[in-house]
């Protein structure tokens, strides 16, 4: 039976609704414990933030998975040319691995390839050079004086492309077998408006360490179903760098990607101001390597929390303009709010009860979340498997990396996001 989106989205709604009432009620007697040791304002401040927006969110997010059955696209006869755009910054490592998957798509169309060299201080520039000699590809290698960030290097290359269909791709990621197929595919069949479509991004590296590990769970729960529920509602917030096709005069008419740290995250946020959809792509995947160090893991979420702060900066009119995917910039609000209350209540109240039996913050009601999340990733995971099948992949047997992912991922992002968010207060300095 066809349900229409603003149907799902208003029994979304209310179930999430549902679920705060009741979530609510229940913690009515933690609140006026906690109010006998501070104020009534400051115990309900900790109350939601620890479990009663969260607890909205999963809910809404359960609610939104059982109704989301995917439009098939198939592929049309005729797939137009497009430019992709490489932005490298010392990737002689990894970025003829990059080139060498993209030449093997089979893609039916011409495919122009634009790596810019952002003022490398490796071989990249000549690793690129040396396997166009090698390669009967339109390869075009574009060298920079200095490194100036990624969103110049793209802007650079955006204006060498020939096409009208753009993609871009980080140098460090190797592509599925279909993966520009299916991702072009589903930016020509979609709704008129669309004006980009985000790929779906895998860790390639995930049995490194623990640390990659966590990570290939958080790229296969986390943010393919995140992306997933937008774009049910017509808005993915993040057309990510890493792998998207866009339109290029949209992109040209809202400016190219800005010179901010979330460069791709604020130029879709731009796309959608102007009312343009981004859709996303769940069947086309690429493989990156995630940060094998938590050192570069927490580099690589500040940036993206200080991007979202940038979205915020450059796009405040999102915020009040209703729209079916208004619910999630909404939830995209409480973030540095629920970030702080985890890092500064949660981390010391969880440390209290373990070894002061001190349950006054962590008690019964933070422990009811987990219920939530197991039936979320439940879910998650047997949409995922039968996406994995249909076209060929499975899933890794990976039971540590998803403990840790489910009970300790977020005591190491919260510090990396809450200084992503400060940087950008304080207008610290901005690097690649």
């Amino acid at each position: 039976m066809y349900i229409k989106v603003k149907n799902k989205l208003e029994a979304s709604l209310f179930f999430s609704a549902l679920w705060l009432v009741l979530a609510f009620y229940l913690a009515l007697p933690w609140a006026n414990d906690l109010s006998n040791m501070v104020t009534p304002a400051v115990a309900w401040f900790i109350v939601a933030g620890l479990a009663l927006v969260p607890g909205v969110a999963m809910s809404f997010i359960i609610a939104a998975l059982i109704f989301d059955h995917r439009p098939e696209y198939n592929v049309p006869v005729i797939l137009p040319d497009i430019s992709i755009l490489i932005a490298a910054y010392n990737e002689e490592e990894y970025v003829e691995q990059t080139l060498e998957s993209i030449c093997v798509q089979n893609y039916p169309g011409h495919v122009e390839i634009i790596v810019v060299d952002d003022g490398s201080e490796d071989n990249t520039y000549r690793v690129v050079s040396e396997f166009l000699a090698k390669v009967d590809n339109d390869i075009k290698p574009l060298q920079m004086e200095k490194n100036s960030g990624k969103a110049n290097a793209l802007n650079f290359g955006l204006e060498h492309t020939s096409y009208e269909t753009i993609v871009t791709i980080d140098a460090d990621t190797l592509l599925h077998n279909k993966a520009l197929e299916n991702l072009v595919s589903n930016l020509v069949a979609g709704p008129e408006n669309t004006a980009a479509v985000a790929g779906t991004v895998l860790a390639h590296n995930s049995r490194k360490n623990l640390i990659t590990r966590m990570q290939e769970w958080d790229y296969f729960h986390g943010i393919a179903v995140i992306k997933r529920i937008q774009s049910l509602f017509q808005g993915t917030l993040v057309a990510q760098g890493a792998f998207s096709a866009y339109n290029k005069q949209a992109v040209k008419d809202s400016g190219g990607w800005p010179d901010t740290v979330g460069e791709d995250i604020v130029l879709t946020w731009g796309l959608q101001e102007k009312g343009y959809r981004i859709g996303y792509a769940e069947n086309a995947f690429v493989f990156t390597n995630v940060p094998d160090t938590y050192g570069n893991f927490f580099r690589q979420r500040k940036r993206w929390s200080r991007g979202l702060m940038e979205a915020f900066k450059h796009h405040s009119k999102l915020i009040s303009e209703i729209r079916l995917n208004t619910f999630f910039i909404w939830l995209n609000v409480t973030f540095p709010y629920i970030d702080f209350v985890y890092l500064f209540v949660f981390i010391p109240g969880l440390i209290a009860a373990i070894f002061f039996q001190f349950y006054a913050v962590v008690g019964l009601m933070t422990v009811l979340l987990l219920p939530l999340a197991l039936l979320i990733n439940w879910i998650i995971y047997f949409k995922q498997r039968k996406i994995f099948k249909e076209n060929g992949l499975h899933i890794r047997h990976n039971i540590a990396g998803f403990t840790l992912y489910l009970l300790g991922y977020q005591a190491i992002m919260a510090p990396a996001c809450v200084f992503g968010y400060l940087s950008e207060f304080f207008h610290m300095r901005k690097s690649w």
